[in-house]
């Protein structure tokens, strides 16, 4: 059985359609050629209300970064420059919650961003850095 949608969610206080004659005659030809249960719900919202000439609602905007990458291209991008190496849920939703912070331009990860090259740079100058950066565990066993 079909959900019904109450006529009420339809109805507007919008200002009367303007239509040419020609798009009156249209809308007419439409009411008239629509099935009797389809009807029923336009009869129910008042013929006046119903715009068969409604334009379709856009599409959430899709949010991109200064490249024009959306959040799915630069996640997948970073973990695959990763080389397949595994990664545990908790680093891959730090990379999500950075990836969002990146795309929102959210002050918080612009400060997470600006801290770790800060650092970075700070380890490169005192040489505590292997030669593959990313090596964090061999990183943390050498700061013991």
């Amino acid at each position: 059985m079909a959900s019904r949608i109450p006529a009420y969610l339809f109805e507007t206080n919008a200002e009367p359609q303007n239509l040419t004659t020609e798009q009156e005659a249209l809308k007419r030809q439409i009411y008239e050629k629509m099935r009797p249960t389809r009807r029923k719900f336009v009869d129910r919202i008042g013929y006046e209300n119903w715009d068969p000439f409604q334009e379709p609602n856009h599409p959430l905007d899709m949010r991109v970064d200064a490249g024009m990458r959306t959040t799915e291209q630069l996640l997948n991008a970073f973990l695959h420059s990763l080389n397949g190496e595994p990664v545990s849920n908790a680093y891959r939703q730090g990379a999500i919650d950075c990836v969002m912070g990146v795309i929102t331009k959210d002050e918080k990860y612009r400060g997470v961003f600006d801290f770790c090259l800060w650092y970075y740079e700070l380890l490169q100058k005192e040489g505590r850095l292997s030669k593959n950066a990313r090596d964090f565990q061999a990183f943390l066993q050498r700061q013991r």
